[in-house]
Order: structure tokens, then C-alpha cells, then sequence
């Protein structure tokens, strides 16, 4: 199989361009070598580095809990103090007062040994609080409202976190409360509870010394997830899913926002509390990503260059085959306009002038088709152009002899000029090219005759946006699409017919749309239909069909492009529109560009 795979790859190589199987096998055999041994390289020092810092971390997290533990031991020994005032204990055995000055009394000496023993400048202690008989004793270091109720707990020892009481310190500093009741031994009965606000900033000093330069989280948790201290303060009360944690001493990795990170836990065998490192790998691999950064650039630098090289080579052996490829793809696009230059007298050499010798037969074969067949084209064009309608002259000398017969001079008069003027326009300019005023004025003489013959059935207004003396347009494109109108708007009914003729340059682009549309009859779908089928299709060798429209719209194909032409919209009874698009056309310039001078009939 694996024989097959290597045989099916090679095949495909020899496919590509001889430069480009130089390149690949380049790449194949240097480079591809060298990147995997960079990347295994690199991913196993990488690993190596966190499993180090994997397990260096939990042992420094195991000490943190030890300093933890110790700390805690301290502070659990601290409301045994209260036990070493006679005078404070008598006081809370008191059940009741006779004055309120009594009380005050009491409560200040309280107070003063509370704040005396307990309120020292290097103590966590930010308050304590001692509730008896509903009355409280408190000495603070700062300012503090709420815990306006003993706390009610069942064990002997409860310690109760900032969010689970009511107590809050001015600048909201973290801190949990240690409660303990208070036994009177002598009596042998509660006589009240005591409660240590602890500062928690003791934690976060012990967690700071392991802390890598703000770059880690770490908070410690209870049993149950419940954060008791985090880095971040706002984390603190909150819950952590103890499902996340498949161990409780040791390191495993994880992924938080789509980072892996690196998690360190220890849990200490005192206060059941686990302490949780967490740290981006980014971070441990600072050092790592540099030297990497470095060989990765170093490795670019000495690639680019062999590559260059390489390219280099390839291209100097290949260039001569590769221009000839491209020549040859000019050729089959149909520019013939080319020539292979090599100045080796290799077997490239031979090959490039047997090319250049074929190209230019084939050039000179395609010129002299190409002036024959235009020569034809030009031929039909100018018939097409100098044609007048025998039927249109037939019926237009006609309704001349009626007017003479009814004495109507002036009417005679005037068409004999229209057909005069028509006469002269058809047979005089023989370009294909004219100024718009010209075609305009042609057909304007050719509907003002059909006018004069079919009297009051037919009426027409042209209407243009553009200065027609000075734009251009090809000769009788207009004539055959009117004759089209009148045949079958007035000749099919009796009705009056009514055409429009508009001439407007289109927003934006360098083309203008002359409209001509009619009241009259309409086409029927399957005529329509026809019709869009000829003007899509092939108009240039189907202008002969029988319509007149594919005569004009394959003489704008011919001079403009397939952009341009006819479209014809229209509906039985609603009448017709029929729109020519063309180019822009002004200046002398522009003129020459369609005009063919060198042809006999433009002479």
C-alpha cells in the first residue's frame, strides 16, 4: 500500500511544471527535514519544562499550606486569652444591670482588654466581637457596621466567610470570622460567643512569596469548593466545581478561554483546605518561545536563502520552457502576435524557431481569411445600408400622384423633399458611422412621408437628452425598427398609432439607449420568444431570418461587442419597446476606431 501511495505521488509530480518539481523536491529534502526536527525538538522541551515546574510547584504549595496550618493553629489559640481576665469573665457571667451606667462601665473594660489583647500592629485581628446574654462587646481597627446578631452555630469552632455574615469593614477588606463559644468553666455552661474578624491578607502573604510575577492565580478553598481566599478579591466567596480537580496533590493541565493552563493543587491535613495554583504554559516557556523565536528566524533567514538559490537554478533552466508554455497559450487565445526569442542553439533553440516559424504562417493564413471575409461583411453591410424599400417607395409615389390628382401642391412639394433628403442621406455617406442629427433627421423625413400617407392613424414625437451633433451613431439602425412599427401597428388595424422615439446617455457609464416604443398591436409570446432566441443566440450568421431587427442588431454586435445590441420587450395589445444600446461616440478619434479606411467601400 504504502509502495502504491509513494508511485500515485510521483505520478502526480510529474504533472507539474519542470520549475516547480525542481522546487518541491528542494523543499522535500531539506526543509520538510529540518521543520519536523525544530518541531519534535522543541515540543519535547517544552513538555519537559512542565513537568518540572508540575512538580516543583505542589511542593511549594505544600509549604504554603504548612505556613497556613500554623497560622490557623495561632489563631484558634487566641480566644483562650479571654480566660486570662477574671474581671472580663465576671462581667459576662452578669445576667442583668440596675443602671445603664452600669453597663457602660462594664463594656469599656471589656472593650479596652479586648482591644489591648488582641488589637496588636502586627495581628490579622482587624476586630473582635464578644456576644453575651444579647449583649456585644467589640473593639476594632477600623470603622465596621452590620453583625447586629450572635452568631448561631452548632459546632464549638465555626468559621464563617465575608459573603455568608452581615459584618462589613470600611475599605472592604477581605477577612473571615472564627467564632467559638466561651465556657464557663466554674459553672460549667455557655456564657457566650467569641468572634475573630481575621484579615486575610496573611494568606496572600504567604501566597505571594510563590506567586510568579502576577502572572498566576491562586486561591485557596474548602471542602465543599467555596474560595476562602483568592488573588483576585472579587473571587472570593465564589465556588469552584471540585469535579475539575482529578486530584488533590499533584499537577495536571486544563483549558480556560481556549489558553491551557497549567494547575498545581495541595491540600493540607489540618484545616482540609486546598490551595490552587493556575498559570498560562505561555508564561512558564517565556525563555523557550525566545529561543525558539530565535532559531525559528535564524532557521527563516537560512531557508529564504537556499530557497532564492534554488529558485534561482530552476528558474534558469526552466525559463526558456516556461516562456514557450506561455507563448503557446497566447497562440491558443488567438494573439498571434508573438515571438520566442532564445539564444541557445540547444534542442530548445531548434524547438523555439520551429515555433516562431509556425506562428507566422499561421498569421499570415488568419490575415488574409480575416480580410477576405471582411471585405463580405462590409459588402452586405453597404447593401444593407443603401437599401430602399421598393414597397415604400411604391406606396410613397402613390400618395404623391393622389395629391397631384387632388391639387394638393404643397403636400406634393414637401414630400418629394422628404423622399429627396431620404434619397440623399441613403446614397451620398457612405459611412457607417454618422452624427446622431443625421439619423434622426432621416427618420424623422421617413415618419413624417409614412404621415402624409396613412393621414391621421399615425402620429410620432422624438425626444432626446444628448447634443445630437455631438455624438455619433451607426447609419440606419432606426429605419428597420419603424418599418416594423408601422407594418404592424397600422397595417394589421385601423386604429391610430402612436411612436416614441427617445435618445438619452445612461448615468455613470459611457453608453446611450435610444427607445423606440409604439401603442400598437404587440407580439405574441411565441414571436417574442423567437425573437430573444436569434438576438441571444448567433444575429451575425442568422441576419438574414427575416426580421429586421437581427440585421441591425448584428451590425451593432459586429462594430461594438456582444455588450451591446437590441432588447425588445413587449406585450399582445400593450404595445412594443425596443431598446438600442450603444457606445459613446464623439470626436474624430473615436470615429476612426469603427471606420475602416483602408477598405474600398470607405474610400
Amino acid at each position: 500500500m504504502t509502495s502504491k501511495i509513494i508511485i500515485n505521488q510521483w505520478w502526480r509530480l510529474k504533472n507539474y511544471r519542470l520549475r516547480t518539481r525542481l522546487i518541491i523536491t528542494y523543499i522535500l529534502l531539506t526543509l520538510v527535514p529540518m521543520t519536523i526536527l525544530l518541531y519534535i525538538s522543541y515540543h519535547q522541551y517544552m513538555k519537559s519544562i512542565e513537568e518540572r515546574v508540575g512538580e516543583y510547584i505542589p511542593k511549594v504549595l505544600d509549604q504554603a499550606n504548612s505556613n497556613i496550618d500554623k497560622q490557623m493553629s495561632e489563631l484558634e489559640n487566641l480566644p483562650e486569652l479571654l480566660y486570662n481576665s477574671s474581671q472580663v469573665l465576671s462581667i459576662l457571667r452578669k445576667d442583668s444591670y440596675l443602671y445603664q451606667s452600669n453597663l457602660h462601665n462594664d463594656r469599656f473594660l471589656v472593650n479596652s482588654y479586648l482591644s489591648r489583647t488582641y488589637l496588636t500592629d502586627k495581628s490579622p485581628i482587624l476586630g473582635i466581637f464578644v456576644w453575651s446574654k444579647d449583649r456585644l462587646f467589640s473593639s476594632t481597627k477600623v470603622f465596621y457596621s452590620g453583625f447586629h446578631k450572635a452568631p448561631n452555630f452548632r459546632e464549638a469552632e465555626s468559621i464563617v466567610l465575608q459573603n455568608e455574615t452581615d459584618l462589613a469593614f470600611q475599605g472592604k477588606p477581605p477577612f473571615f470570622l472564627m467564632s467559638k463559644q466561651i465556657q464557663d468553666f466554674e459553672n460549667r455552661k455557655n456564657i457566650g460567643t467569641i468572634s475573630l474578624a481575621v484579615q486575610l491578607s496573611f494568606i496572600g502573604d504567604i501566597l505571594m512569596e510563590i506567586k510568579d510575577q502576577n502572572k498566576a492565580e491562586m486561591w485557596v478553598m474548602n471542602q465543599q469548593g467555596r474560595v476562602i481566599y483568592h488573588t483576585n478579591h472579587e473571587q472570593i466567596g465564589t465556588v469552584e466545581d471540585i469535579n475539575q480537580y482529578p486530584i488533590t496533590n499533584g499537577s495536571f493541565t486544563s483549558y480556560k478561554n481556549g489558553e491551557r493552563q497549567l494547575v498545581s493543587v495541595s491540600k493540607s491535613e489540618k484545616m482540609n483546605w486546598t490551595i490552587v495554583h493556575r498559570i498560562p504554559v505561555k508564561y512558564l516557556t517565556v525563555k523557550a518561545e525566545l529561543v525558539k523565536d530565535v532559531t525559528i528566524l535564524f532557521f527563516a533567514i537560512i531557508g529564504l536563502a537556499t530557497v532564492i538559490i534554488s529558485i534561482f537554478m530552476a528558474w534558469d533552466v526552466s525559463r526558456p520552457i516556461h516562456n514557450l508554455s506561455n507563448l503557446m497559450k497566447n497562440v491558443e487565445k488567438g494573439d498571434f502576435e508573438v515571438d520566442l526569442k532564445v539564444d541557445s542553439r540547444d534542442e530548445i533553440g531548434i524547438l523555439a524557431q520551429s515555433f516562431n516559424s509556425m506562428v507566422s504562417k499561421i498569421r499570415e493564413l488568419i490575415q488574409q481569411n480575416y480580410h477576405i471575409e471582411l471585405r463580405q461583411k462590409q459588402a452586405e453591410l453597404y447593401a444593407l445600408q443603401s437599401q430602399i424599400n421598393p414597397h415604400f417607395m411604391y406606396n410613397t409615389l402613390e400618395t404623391i400622384s393622389m395629391a397631384v390628382e387632388e391639387g394638393e401642391d404643397d403636400t406634393v412639394v414637401e414630400m418629394v423633399a422628404l423622399l429627396g433628403g431620404m434619397m440623399r442621406f441613403s446614397l451620398s455617406n457612405k459611412n457607417r458611422i454618422v452624427a446622431f442629427n443625421k439619423e434622426v433627421e432621416h427618420i424623422e423625413n421617413y415618419l413624417t412621408i409614412q404621415k402624409y400617407r396613412f393621414d391621421e392613424r399615425l402620429d410620432f414625437h422624438i425626444q432626446s437628452d444628448i447634443n445630437l451633433h455631438h455624438y455619433y451613431s451607426p447609419k440606419f439602425i432606426l429605419q428597420p425598427i419603424i418599418e416594423n412599427c408601422i407594418k404592424h401597428g397600422l397595417e394589421t388595424r385601423r386604429r391610430k398609432l402612436t411612436i416614441g422615439i427617445y435618445i438619452k446617455k445612461i448615468q455613470g457609464t459611457e453608453d446611450i439607449i435610444v427607445s423606440v416604443q409604439d401603442d400598437g398591436t404587440g407580439i405574441n409570446e411565441e414571436t417574442l420568444e423567437e425573437i430573444n432566441s436569434l438576438l441571444k443566440s448567433d444575429p451575425i450568421a442568422r441576419r438574414d431570418s427575416g426580421f429586421g431587427l437581427i440585421n441591425v442588431h448584428a451590425r451593432i454586435l459586429m462594430l461594438f461587442g456582444e455588450e451591446y445590441g437590441l432588447t425588445v420587450e413587449s406585450r399582445v395589445k400593450d404595445g412594443t419597446v425596443v431598446m438600442i444600446r450603444i457606445p459613446v461616440i464623439e470626436g474624430a478619434e473615436q470615429i476612426r476606431k469603427y471606420e475602416r479606411k483602408e477598405d474600398p467601400f470607405y474610400g
